[in-house]
């Protein structure tokens, strides 16, 4: 009997690159020699995060529509004028995955707020991950007490004194990080709290609590730093864990939950490379119209999705209902009905 809720291929993909994760831990942290064994419960949680991510997103590649344009926008890249495609996925990568330009139309205040959550989140992933998996660690240097040494895969990178600028931006870099986390989840949390058109629509696991997630993350996160440098290590080991279960569940979240779309972003440069390309290969023209709606490629591909999907939109006459435009669409559904009502001899009722 076939399994219909495991796909096999995707969890073989998965499986291996978990494993090949784990060997990078273990080969870059130099055989576990760098591993800092408190943080073993952020590992296996961010080994099930990766897992679970690269499983959702290999079934999510698998779907016809997804896979036509991850494949033309791969193709498109690397082929032809490959100087022109990578000038053009590195400024919008620049654009719209660094400063978050996408946001900007829909407010001001809104791109802020996006762009503190986005600065946060991933300085704070650039950190915490290569801590945890050992590829970055710190040491004393020989023969000195106020010296650190910083290593990235065993070789030492730099090293810098304890009361230097240095020491303090690197030491405090996860409170920079939580403190815009905080500020941008606040402002989208109000207004999702406050906003009438949102609260008729939201629901509490896909759109408020992953803002609760990420603000308790930080604020649990900033209590370890006052715990230890203002309270004198008062209540630190129950911060400690709450603040390690705040990013468990973080961490299990992002395969399933609204995270996941910081996965997917990435993939709407190959969908503008697309675009790009198709509209160089010229536009179709809606044959009831006479106007373009879209590129050629597409409405092709459109076809070839649909036949792979087991839906047939030809007609009689050899062409196809997806050659109309949205507005051909319409126009013809209402002329077909008003002929049956005509011949129903019955324009009414």
């Amino acid at each position: 009997m076939k399994n219909k809720t495991l796909n096999i291929k995707a969890l073989l993909i998965a499986t291996g690159l978990s494993v090949f994760m784990i060997a990078l831990v273990f080969f870059g942290s130099r055989k576990l020699q760098n591993f800092d064994a408190a943080l073993i419960t952020y590992l296996f949680g961010t080994v099930f995060a990766f897992f679970g991510i690269v499983y959702r997103y290999s079934v999510w590649l698998q779907r016809p529509p997804t896979w036509i344009y991850f494949k033309r926008g791969i193709t498109y890249l690397v082929t032809g004028k490959v100087f022109s495609h990578f000038w053009f996925a590195t400024k919008e990568t620049v654009e719209n995955i660094a400063f978050q330009k996408f946001i900007y139309p829909r407010g001001k205040y809104r791109w802020v707020a996006h762009f503190m959550i986005a600065v946060g989140c991933t300085s704070a992933f650039l950190i915490t991950i290569p801590l945890t998996f050992g590829w970055i660690n710190f040491a004393m240097a020989p023969n000195t007490i106020s010296t650190y040494e910083a290593y990235f895969f065993g070789f030492k990178v730099m090293d810098f004194e304890l009361d230097s600028i240095m020491a303090f931006l690197t030491f405090h870099a996860l409170n920079w990080s939580s403190y815009l986390v905080i500020f941008g989840s606040l402002y989208y949390l109000r207004r999702r709290l406050t906003n009438p058109g949102l609260i008729a629509t939201q629901s509490f696991e896909g759109d408020l609590l992953p803002l609760i997630l990420l603000i308790a993350i930080s604020a649990t996160g900033l209590g370890l730093t006052y715990s230890y440098q203002f309270m004198k290590g008062f209540a630190f080991d129950f911060l400690a864990v709450l603040h390690a279960v705040t990013v468990i569940m973080f961490l299990i979240w992002i395969p399933f939950g609204k995270f996941f779309h910081i996965i997917q972003r990435p993939a709407q440069i190959g969908a503008h490379i697309y675009k790009q390309q198709g509209m160089k290969m010229g536009m179709a023209v809606c044959p009831h119209t006479g106007e373009e709606f879209a590129t050629k490629l597409h409405i092709q591909d459109l076809k070839t999705v649909t036949e792979q999907l087991g839906f047939d939109f030809s007609k009689e006459d050899g062409t196809s209902h997806l050659d109309l435009s949205p507005e051909g669409k319409r126009s013809r559904l209402a002329q077909a009905h008003l002929k049956a009502r005509q011949e129903g001899g019955k324009l009414f009722g």
